[in-house]
């Protein structure tokens, strides 16, 4: 879908001076993020695809982007969306699963299904610097409520209180 909205913003809103960087391995069903790449050459030399990059390296990525999108059909808990806003970066996300509770007020939060609604918000994330710079304030605020310390605390307590009962 980030393929599909990207390709439509490009040529709908005439959009030529951003670029989409797919970031991560081959994974499942990725024959057709290329077949969709060899089918849009116009575009195809404006998506960037990295392939696998070290979490060391992550932070620059992230940090350089205007927006990070990660419309997920399914999370365990929804870091990348989290290490997105720890840099700063407005982030688009699923309204399923885990990453409304992660990403809360902070994100724009879409049906990964719906390219417009995908569209849109990055539509009015490019347009808009004082939404951009809302969301960055509000992204580095809400990540500063995960932290591995307080994890090691929850996780204490949840043992104290199973071991209590």
């Amino acid at each position: 879908q980030v393929i599909s909205s990207f390709i439509k913003l490009c040529e709908e809103e005439r959009l030529d001076d951003i670029s989409l960087v797919l970031v991560g391995t081959k994974g499942w069903k990725y024959e057709g993020i290329f077949d969709l790449l060899q089918r849009n050459k116009n575009i195809r030399n404006r998506i960037i695809v990295t392939g696998y990059v070290p979490d060391e390296d992550l932070a620059a990525l992230y940090s350089g982007a205007l927006v990070f999108v990660y419309p997920s059909f399914y999370e365990g808990f929804g870091l990348p969306p989290l290490e997105a806003m720890q840099c700063g970066v407005p982030v688009i996300t699923s309204n399923t699963s885990s990453l409304p509770e992660v990403v809360g007020d902070a994100g724009i939060l879409v049906n990964p299904k719906d390219t417009d609604s995908i569209c849109q918000g990055i539509l009015n994330l490019y347009k808009d610097g004082n939404l951009r710079n809302q969301m960055a304030r509000t992204s580095l605020q809400t990540a500063k409520k995960f932290t591995w310390e307080r994890c090691v605390q929850k996780t204490i307590s949840a043992y104290k209180m199973a071991l209590s009962s």
